[in-house]
């Protein structure tokens, strides 16, 4: 799929499908608690399409134990990135939710973000607040070494949206040319794009801070925003350039 392609147009009529995307890599500790944070949403109806990105753990173990309405697919390992991608072939919901598995939405988020674009068609993406949590099965003595700000911020991260379907429609999914900062570019092509979008001001995500996290094993990644900032000044330059040859 390039990544100006999305799947399945089967929506429900009155568009009340919500599809809820969780790429999973080796998540098997945390996943359980991901899904049922999905699961205690009070929204009905509802699709959680948890792609496994060629985990070697139990995560499909711990998968399998949930039915319906979650839907498993394994792949071989291709990033986070190409994982919520395959999700997006597969989803039929009018908007589309992204959840990391080691992270946790709060309750009643998705109804909270929902009726923010109910009460605004022209609105194409709401985000909200985001917290920080370390994970309680790490040891004290690695707690304490761990900083960190606990205070809600606001969250330009995959968790934290709500996006409907004909946005990512138009400027497509996610680049697989990053390890890190994709989410970042993905919402700069929709600002560059002229998409409506609001942050409300409600924690919606709790981020879950763990060894594993991708920050941690592989600073190297971080050299990623370099990159994103970098495609988005090559985009605006080719604007520019388009624009001065349809004057000339």
């Amino acid at each position: 799929m390039n990544e100006s392609q999305m799947g399945s147009e089967d929506e429900t009529q009155d568009g009340s499908l919500i599809s809820v995307i969780i790429p999973c890599y080796n998540a098997g500790k945390y996943i359980a608690e991901a899904i049922r944070s999905v699961l205690a949403q009070n929204h009905s109806p509802l699709e959680i399409i948890v792609i496994d990105d060629g985990s070697t753990d139990n995560s499909s173990e711990v998968i399998s134990n949930f039915g319906e309405p979650v839907h498993y697919t394994y792949q071989q390992n291709a990033g986070i990135s190409a994982a919520r991608n395959t999700g997006l072939e597969q989803a039929r919901g009018s908007t589309i939710a992204f959840l990391d598995a080691d992270d946790l939405w709060t309750d009643g988020k998705l109804d909270r973000q929902r009726r923010v674009l109910e009460e605004d068609p022209s609105l194409g993406l709401v985000s909200g607040y985001a917290v920080q949590f370390v994970s309680p099965e790490l040891p004290d003595i690695l707690q304490k070494q761990i900083k960190y700000d606990p205070k809600p911020m606001p969250a330009q991260v995959a968790g934290a949206i709500l996006v409907r379907r004909k946005v990512i429609k138009r400027v497509g999914v996610f680049s697989t040319a990053f390890t890190a900062g994709e989410t970042i570019d993905w919402i700069m092509r929709i600002n560059e794009a002229g998409i409506k979008t609001k942050m409300i001001n409600d924690v919606v995500l709790k981020r879950r801070i763990h060894t594993t996290n991708i920050g941690i094993i592989d600073p190297d990644a971080r050299s990623d925003y370099l990159k994103v900032a970098k495609a988005a000044l090559d985009r605006r330059r080719k604007m520019a350039d388009d624009m001065i040859r349809e004057e000339e």
